[in-house]
């Protein structure tokens, strides 16, 4: 059985913009002060609580609409937007691994696109002119980038096929149809390619806040540039406090001189040398480009006889 798990009990909450080739990546952000303004729910009387609070999202069928009530240019590639949650008391009410929808009407056409929660201390930059074909960034970027204050856009969810129930209990659908199978774990290898990272970022800040949590990580980061490194700080922060529960390290296509990490695609002796050996209780998560899904990693698992039973690509 899956359960709920709130890691944001919050009036209201940030989204950082992400773009990277066209394709937009959100982060959810714990505000520490401020009020839940503004907002409005769907349905006005809230059934699902969590911890004694309505929870936003009732139903992962309906839209909600959100009010945008703040904006920040924290510089010149970076945005941030807060909206307001239906009232003070609310929580979003997203279990840990899965994401959300948002929607809006771009000349006249409906735009939906999954967005993934990270973390109260993400910061995630907006990259324009990173893609000859998006030089701007994707529909819904550029639409929550011209979005007045005091307007809304519609919030569906929760969604996917994975929820981590923590202290090592995943609930996994093989499809949006089945029923979700529990899996046990100890070790959790994760592969991530750019803003893959915010599920993974997700499932490692559930894991270390919980003191009781068996589960050690080892997290392998993909991207083109150091520039393009995102949430480094957070996870290099973890990495320093638990140093005997969580490994990280990174590869680069185009590294500085000066790089001590890994250079290139996802490779098996990459894969060998960082992660936690195949066994029954270690599972392996991806995110990332398909091509990198596809053509580095899965042959490198299959090399190293990582069962495809114990694999979970996003």
């Amino acid at each position: 059985m899956a359960i709920t798990t709130e890691l944001f009990q919050v009036p209201a909450f940030w989204i950082g913009v992400v773009v990277i080739a066209g394709s937009a990546i959100y982060t959810l952000y714990k505000l520490t002060s401020g009020t839940g303004d503004g907002g409005s729910s769907a349905k006005k009387s809230s059934k699902k609580m969590k911890n004694g609070h309505p929870v936003a999202l009732q139903d992962s069928d309906t839209k909600y609409p959100l009010k945008l009530v703040e904006k920040k240019h924290l510089s010149h590639d970076t945005r941030l937007y807060r909206f307001a949650l239906p009232s003070d008391n609310h929580v979003l009410g997203l279990p840990t691994g899965q994401h959300i929808h948002l929607s809006a009407r771009v000349n006249e056409s409906l735009v939906v696109r999954p967005y993934t929660p990270g973390s109260h201390l993400n910061i995630f930059t907006y990259f324009r002119n990173v893609h000859p074909k998006f030089p701007d960034g994707g529909k819904l970027t550029q639409y929550l980038n011209d979005l007045p204050i005091g307007h809304t856009i519609d919030c569906r969810g929760p969604s996917g096929r994975l929820i981590y129930n923590g202290r090592g209990e995943f609930a996994i659908r093989a499809d949006k149809k089945s029923e979700p199978v529990t899996v046990n774990v100890t070790k959790v290898n994760m592969i991530a390619g750019g803003s893959g990272i915010t599920p993974m970022l997700q499932i490692v800040k559930h894991v270390f806040k919980d003191s009781k949590d068996p589960v050690s990580l080892s997290l392998l980061f993909a991207n083109q540039t150091e520039e393009d490194i995102l949430c480094r700080e957070d996870l290099e922060k973890i990495r320093d406090e638990q140093p005997d529960r969580f490994k990280l390290w990174y590869t680069l296509d185009r590294p500085p001189t000066d790089w001590k990490y890994s250079t290139g695609f996802i490779s098996a002796e990459m894969v060998k040398d960082h992660f936690f050996p195949p066994s029954n209780d270690t599972l392996v998560l991806m995110c990332g480009p398909p091509p990198m899904i596809n053509f580095a990693c899965t042959p490198a698992l299959d090399k190293l006889g990582y069962e495809e039973k114990l694999r979970f690509a996003y």
